[in-house]
């Protein structure tokens, strides 16, 4: 072949990608994978006060990835089964994403379970905007890409449902009014109004300080002809279930959740299997715990979390077949980085970090608090652990830039937040979001700590703390105005009626 000829001939191969994701087929698709995101033993599990080194795998971590398109527009979903991620880490994975497949970092989302057992995709510091990516949050943003390739690779035509369902028997309030000057001191001397996980039972105990959000709001896709289910895509406001056994790494209820799920959807001519997401909805101050009982029953390890999690997944299942399908619904995403102010702290209390590390006793061994400089005495772990918090807040300056991101999946509108949020704001975003019908997903594209609503810092509480909560007081009110205006931007095809 002469030089030319062969010339012409790789710049047409090396264009069929770019123009194959500029010129989608017609006709609405979709397609699922997952990508193992399990670290190597050893690595610190994070969730408590001081993160230990992982000595085991019960259940494998993923990033379960769902692609949607309509034949114009192109949406990545991943869910991943990690306690949060630095919105570094999120930002790397979308740019690999573009660069593979086209698709723009607006329209893929990319959101933790928070999973309490699971390896850091934080990195150095909760509190930097921006920092470089150590080993294993680059393994996540790859492992994150390359399943969204396998899930594009996985397209084909798809039918879109949408249903929820109203499971209030696992979700409870964990943050409770107690009775005047009954909770314990906080670790900074105060007595707050309210108490995270009192006691149960406890005559002390006055009201839940919020409401619950007990409904599973959820997306399912099919495959035409067949029924066969491609994925499902649900969101449940419920914090991690936990009681996990010795030192190991899981996926909590989220995992139980899919597994299940994806088992009660086999079907013989499906043209793969299904692949179910788990997203956290808005559960910053729910638990699966009762705290009005004063006993609870016994539970061996991971039995909580396998019943929690095969209960929502056969009730999700079940509401399947009370769902309608549409063949062509429309897509479309809107993105915004917010500035928000950092919580100021005062001179005081970085006074206060200061001593309480001068004061703490070091210790040869152990595990060092979160935020902390040096191991110490089980006592000694919340306030060190604050001190070290504080101190970074205190280091932080001008405004933190908080992802927003706002999804449009035929009539259904997904609203994300980089927060612990707390249940009552997903409750205004459904009630307030001009769409028929709206959820929201929290963790998506960072990790900025609790997100109370401003009535809650008067009471106080753990989710309130200066280095649990990093954002100005009325963070939560600036944000949802601003996802909502995001929201409405996205032009549903029906308004509400």
């Amino acid at each position: 072949m002469p030089l030319r000829l062969t010339l012409l001939a790789c710049l047409l191969a090396a264009a069929l990608p770019v123009l194959s994701a500029a010129n989608p087929p017609a006709g609405f698709r979709a397609g699922a994978a997952t990508s193992n995101l399990t670290p190597p033993l050893g690595t610190p599990i994070v969730g408590g006060f001081a993160p230990f080194p992982a000595q085991d795998v019960h259940d494998e971590l993923h990033a379960r990835c769902l692609v949607l398109d309509d034949g114009r527009t192109r949406l990545a979903l991943v869910i991943c089964d990690l306690l949060g991620l630095h919105r570094a880490v999120s930002a790397e994975a979308r740019r690999l994403i573009e660069e593979a497949t086209g698709i723009p970092p607006s329209h893929v989302l990319v959101a933790g379970t928070h999973t309490h057992s699971a390896g850091s995709a934080l990195g150095a510091s909760r509190f930097a905007a921006e920092q470089p990516l150590d080993d294993y949050q680059r393994f996540v943003a790859t492992r994150v890409a390359d399943g969204v390739r396998r899930a594009l690779n996985a397209l084909r035509p798809a039918e879109l449902g949408f249903g929820t369902v109203d499971i209030p028997e696992h979700v409870h309030n964990r943050r409770w009014v107690m009775r005047a000057g009954k909770a314990p001191p906080n670790p900074f001397g105060q007595v707050d109004k309210v108490k995270m996980n009192p006691a149960g039972g406890s005559p002390d105990l006055v009201e839940p300080a919020g409401p619950i959000d007990p409904t599973v709001s959820f997306l399912a896709l099919r495959e035409p002809g067949s029924g066969a289910l491609i994925s499902v895509f649900a969101a449940y406001s419920l914090h991690y279930v936990g009681g996990v056994g010795g030192r190991s790494i899981s996926a909590d209820y989220f995992g139980v959740f899919c597994a299940e799920l994806e088992r009660l959807a086999a079907h013989p001519a499906a043209t793969r299997p299904c692949v179910a997401l788990l997203a956290n909805g808005t559960s910053g101050d729910i638990n699966n715990i009762d705290f009005r009982l004063a006993k609870r029953p016994g539970r061996a390890p991971y039995e909580q979390m396998n019943l929690v999690g095969r209960d929502v997944a056969r009730r999700l299942h079940a509401a399947l077949a009370g769902i309608s399908w549409e063949r062509a619904p429309t897509l479309a995403a809107a993105y915004q980085e917010l500035p928000v102010a950092w919580r100021t702290i005062p001179p005081e209390l970085v006074a206060w970090a200061r001593e309480t590390e001068a004061r703490a006793p070091r210790v040869t061994k152990g595990e060092v608090p979160v935020g902390a400089k040096f191991a110490t005495t089980p006592d000694w772990l919340q306030r060190l652990s604050y001190a070290g918090r504080v101190q970074l807040l205190a280091e932080q300056r001008g405004t933190a830039p908080i992802p927003l991101q706002a999804l449009r999946i035929g009539d259904v509108a997904i609203g994300t937040f980089p927060c612990e949020t707390f249940a009552e704001t997903g409750l205004e975003y459904r009630r307030r979001s001009p769409f028929r019908h709206s959820f929201m997903v929290e963790l998506n594209h960072g990790y900025f700590g609790y997100l109370p609503t401003p009535r809650h810092f008067a009471l106080g509480g753990y989710e309130t703390w200066p280095g649990t909560n990093q954002l100005e007081p009325e963070a939560s009110v600036k944000m949802l105005d601003a996802l909502l205006a995001l929201t409405a931007s996205l032009q549903p095809s029906q308004a509400r009626p």
